[in-house]
């Protein structure tokens, strides 16, 4: 999984879609483990200002890392998304679509990635479906040299067939419970980045 950097909005120097993928790495990055208390003072330094609810978001999450402690972080990953057993949150996409995990919808995730030619690494031990996972993926379709699979229309026909179902969903799992500190802002971050993405889908070309 790549190590994001520091989240960028639109700039003059890297623009809209580097920022898009930026903030799609550091959601990979934050969900598919516990931060390190690097990435922590990272984003707690990184720049925050505007009045959008996106950008709220941000400076509500940069304000957490300020005095976030990787331990504690740690732990709060390990009971909310690990746990024995079940975990408090689940963050695989099979689970919300079907009830299930390793379902349908995980197959045919597979079916498209391997269309993209993408696969997971030997390393990984997480599903596809892991939300995780999945913003990595929309990271590569953005950021990519790929001029036939990283473009717009396949970036939304990825979203809309592998996220948009049931992201905010799973958002708000996590922003709602009880045990959610460091991860509640990341929540609404999440969330309110994946609907922008939503609206501006909803806005490109069909």
């Amino acid at each position: 999984m790549t190590t994001a950097q520091a989240i960028k909005f639109e700039t003059p120097d890297h623009g809209e879609e580097t920022g898009r993928a930026d903030v799609y790495g550091l959601l990979a990055t934050l969900l598919y483990a516990p931060p390190t208390q690097t990435l922590l003072d990272t984003i707690a330094a990184a720049p925050a200002q505007g009045d959008s609810a996106l950008e709220l978001a941000w400076a509500e999450l940069v304000d957490t890392c300020k005095t976030a402690q990787q331990e504690a972080v740690r732990e709060e990953y390990e009971q909310l998304f690990v746990g024995v057993g079940k975990p408090e949150v689940m963050l695989y996409g099979s689970y919300y679509l079907s009830g299930f995990l390793m379902e349908k919808p995980l197959a045919e995730l597979r079916t498209d990635l391997m269309q993209l030619g993408l696969q997971r690494s030997d390393d990984v031990v997480e599903s596809e479906d892991h939300l995780a996972t999945l913003c990595e993926v929309m990271r590569y379709l953005i950021a990519s040299d790929d001029v036939i699979n990283a473009n717009l229309l396949t970036q939304k026909k990825f979203f809309s067939d592998h996220m948009q179902a049931w992201v905010v969903n799973c958002c708000n799992a996590i922003e709602n419970s009880a045990n959610s500190r460091f991860y509640k802002p990341v929540a609404r971050l999440a969330r309110q980045f994946f609907e922008v993405e939503m609206q501006a889908f909803d806005m490109s070309l069909d």
